[in-house]
């Protein structure tokens, strides 16, 4: 059975859909990118603006995996902040990651400028605080960002933070008027077909089953269940969904679920209401809740998206609905009555770091995966990086590939319920504030 997208709100008001053909037979190429989600899609299209030729593989169709199905929020920085990468591998390793920390953002505005991609694009994004000691984090990430020359944050206090966010579970917050939102899967279908109008091919319905690794003098070769491609080089870029054809790569991460729900039409007196300034909003707990409004759904109101939750090990929960609809109500009571349009979960790659992976398997295999819940930045980043690589400029790949990675603890077997036992720790934090 081909695998088709879910059924999301994203899903349902996507731009025409264009199919592209499964692979068969054996082709040549200059690079294989395997996903085409925003790693792969981000990849080949710098590639391609250097006149390499590109193939790329989606098991699925394009944005199937997380990249058309999260939150669509454009937050900066990694999941890890830069001060925790300095901890970890000393200032001065630590300066061209700070550096590429707030270039994915731009990346993707740089994309859709360029190539005239439709995808509801919003300015500003939120960080709401619960917390003193949330707040003060903020302040401490304000200054921090500054010193990397990022001056985009703007801090609220709790008057201002209610003119964003009509709740008052917030003590405060900051405004990164560099973050922002858009609707991920006409992004992903926009830069699939900017990706072609430069020459490239996506085949959609042709997993990647094997990888032939080849070697310095034989190049290597993927093989799908009706062809295979032959090319100079790999990219491995499928991460939740790469389903073990990579091992080594799996034993350092974990696919985890997270949940979205999207309510009926809204009116915009009601819309409004709720988010005044149309910024898209998380807050600052570890399982953390994030929001924000759609566009107008053909003329008949924007709708609140609304998500949060983690399920390790990316097993679907029975009732997305009763676990996210109690958390979007803890916010905004005044939605009680509103009905729920659509109920979607996703998978999300998590490294035990929390920092994204990137490297090369072999003489001409290279990945990048585990954005650990920042996928949409860094991924856009990660292809721009990882087409340098593979155009002979490795700085910024060899600093990503430096970053120390360890396999979760308990191994397969006992790495879900350990990294669950310490989210609840870090969430009963949460909840007293200590």
């Amino acid at each position: 059975m081909l695998l088709q997208h879910t059924h999301s709100y994203y899903a349902a008001s996507r731009h025409p859909k264009v199919a592209y053909p499964a692979l068969v037979g054996a082709v040549d190429t200059d690079v294989c990118v395997i996903g085409a989600g925003y790693t792969g899609l981000s990849t080949a299209l710098h590639l391609l603006e250097h006149g390499f030729k590109v193939t790329v593989l989606e098991a699925a169709q394009v944005g199937f995996g997380a990249s058309g199905r999260n939150g669509g929020q454009i937050v900066n920085s990694y999941s890890r902040d830069i001060d925790a990468i300095e901890r970890q591998v000393g200032a001065e390793p630590a300066r061209l990651l700070a550096a590429m920390a707030f270039e994915g953002g731009r990346i993707i505005r740089q994309r859709v400028a360029k190539y005239g991609i439709q995808c509801d694009l919003k300015e500003g994004g939120v960080f709401a605080a619960f917390t003193g000691k949330q707040m003060r984090h903020l302040e401490t990430q304000q200054k921090l960002w500054a010193r990397h020359g990022y001056t985009q944050l703007e801090l609220l206090d709790a008057g201002a933070i209610r003119s964003v966010v009509a709740t008052e579970r917030y003590i405060g917050g900051a405004l990164d008027h560099g973050g922002g939102h858009i609707h991920p899967l006409n992004l992903a279908l926009g830069e699939a077909a900017a990706l072609v109008s430069l020459g490239g091919v996506i085949h959609e319905h042709s997993p990647a089953v094997r990888i032939d690794r080849g070697s310095a003098q034989t190049p290597p070769v993927v093989h799908t269940p009706q062809g295979q491609v032959r090319a100079r080089f790999v990219v491995v870029a499928g991460n939740a969904y790469l389903d073990g054809l990579l091992p080594e790569l799996a034993t350092k991460s974990m696919p985890c679920g997270t949940q979205v729900i999207a309510t009926e039409p809204l009116t915009e007196d009601l819309a409004r209401s709720l988010l005044p300034q149309d910024h898209c909003v998380e807050d600052c707990n570890y399982l953390l809740d994030y929001f924000r409004l759609s566009a107008n759904d053909q003329g008949r109101g924007r709708r609140l998206l609304y998500g949060g939750g983690v399920v390790y090990g990316a097993r679907d929960p029975a009732n997305i609905e009763a676990t996210i609809r109690p958390k979007m109500l803890k916010t905004f009571p005044q939605l009680r009555g509103v009905k729920i349009d659509y109920a979607w979960t996703g998978n999300f790659l998590l490294t035990l770091s929390r920092l994204p992976q990137m490297g090369r398997l072999g003489d001409n295999i290279y990945y990048s995966q585990g954005c650990s819940g920042h996928g949409v930045t860094f991924t856009h980043l990660a292809g721009k990086v990882l087409a340098e690589a593979l155009r002979g400029q490795a700085e910024r790949f060899d600093a990503f590939g430096a970053l120390p990675h360890y396999p979760f603890p308990g191994g397969r077997l006992f790495r879900v319920p350990l990294t669950a036992l310490g989210a609840w720790y870090y969430s009963l934090r949460d909840k007293l504030g200590v």
